[in-house]
């Protein structure tokens, strides 16, 4: 839990660009608290007026406990980190304050009082329960907000989910966030909701009772588990086809075991094509991740979580460390990564086990989104 706070917050102080500290002295006699706090280090404007302001610090203060809270009560809480580096983003801009450029003096007031006012209201709408509801960016979150009684089930199945993870050590609790976010996007595909978070709810309404019904199916075996997460997590080691669902359940699995939902969040996977014997298995699948937090596009993460190095300017693969300069950058938050890659299963008594222990090498990618 400690790691994901640390994540958001440091989502809240990610640098926008470099330069900011030369126009520091003019801005930091408005600011009192500028030279105890050091707020010199603080490159992005916004944030360094929250460093160097109590009001504006206060706020803040009460925004990272309600965001807390927020995380406290969702299962998957890494979407919410995507979320919230976007309304970051967004207060600054509506704020009045674009990029690099340093907050004029003679601004001062008027860029304070909007930030209070966004901040403190902010804070107000994370703290309502629903909020998670009607921030949902998915045609099944959209649907499920719309119905009380769906909103409730999920509610409730949220809360039995985390009070199940609670009691495994942090390596299972891992795999169990991972197997809880593959078998909502595997729910989602199965009520034909993917890519349709544009399509008017009352054109949807065909998918509300497979919602219900998947919901329920799932509430129904936690509550059988009777308080016992392993009767619920960890039992499925392989897939019982070689499909999409497999891609999904391998892509799982390779995140989990190295500690990719730190920084990325498999968003969609779909399968491509397919060659099947009748022991093996090769399926070539698409698979698009949500960058939550900042890392190196030439490193280990990049490797294994993402199958390759990448090269930033251009969003296109980079076979590994040609220009250290661009393998040293690192992508924004909420940056979109698409790979195809092709993965091996074998034939079990079980179902189809997967043979990769990372995502390295791809067939392809490419990046796109963010700023």
């Amino acid at each position: 839990m400690r790691l994901i706070v640390a994540i958001v917050l440091a989502l809240l102080a990610w640098p926008a660009a470099s330069g900011f500290a030369q126009s520091a002295p003019s801005i930091a006699d408005k600011l009192p608290l500028f030279s105890r706090n050091n707020c010199q280090q603080i490159r992005d404007p916004g944030n360094q007026l929250f460093c160097g302001d109590a009001e504006l610090s206060a706020a803040a203060e009460k925004l990272g406990t309600a965001i807390e809270a927020r995380l406290a009560r969702l299962p998957d809480r890494l979407p919410a980190i995507e979320e919230n580096a976007v309304w970051n983003r967004q207060r600054n801009l509506g704020c009045g304050i674009v990029g690099q450029t340093a907050v004029r003096t003679e601004d001062f007031e008027r860029v304070k009082a909007c930030l209070l006012k966004v901040t403190e209201d902010r804070a107000t709408i994370v703290r309502d329960p629903d909020f998670d509801c009607l921030a949902a960016n998915t045609a099944a979150g959209a649907l499920i907000c719309a119905d009380p009684a769906l909103a409730l089930t999920e509610t409730e199945l949220n809360s039995q989910v985390l009070g199940l993870i609670g009691k495994l050590d942090p390596t299972a609790a891992r795999f169990a966030f991972a197997e809880y976010g593959r078998w909502t996007r595997e729910r989602d595909r199965k009520c034909n909701l993917v890519g349709k978070e544009n399509v008017p709810l009352e054109e949807l309404g065909s998918a509300e009772d497979c919602l219900a019904d998947s919901l329920k199916r799932k509430a129904d075996e936690i509550a059988a588990a009777k308080g016992d997460p392993k009767k619920v997590f960890g039992r499925q080691v392989a897939a019982r086809k070689p499909d999409t669902d497999a891609v999904d359940f391998c892509a799982a699995r390779i995140h989990a075991a190295n500690s990719c939902g730190n920084f990325l969040r498999i968003n969609r996977v779909y399968a491509l094509d397919s060659q099947v014997t009748d022991q093996e298995a090769q399926v070539t699948g698409e698979i698009e991740m949500v960058v939550l937090a900042p890392f190196t596009t030439c490193s280990k993460v990049a490797s294994a979580c993402t199958g390759t190095c990448w090269d930033a300017a251009t969003g296109r693969p980079q076979p590994g460390a040609a220009n250290k300069e661009r393998a040293a950058a690192a992508f924004n938050v909420t940056r979109r990564l698409r790979i195809q890659r092709t993965f091996a299963f074998v034939k079990a008594g079980d179902g189809w086990r997967c043979r990769e222990d990372e995502l390295a090498p791809v067939n392809s990618g490419t990046a796109s989104g963010g700023s």
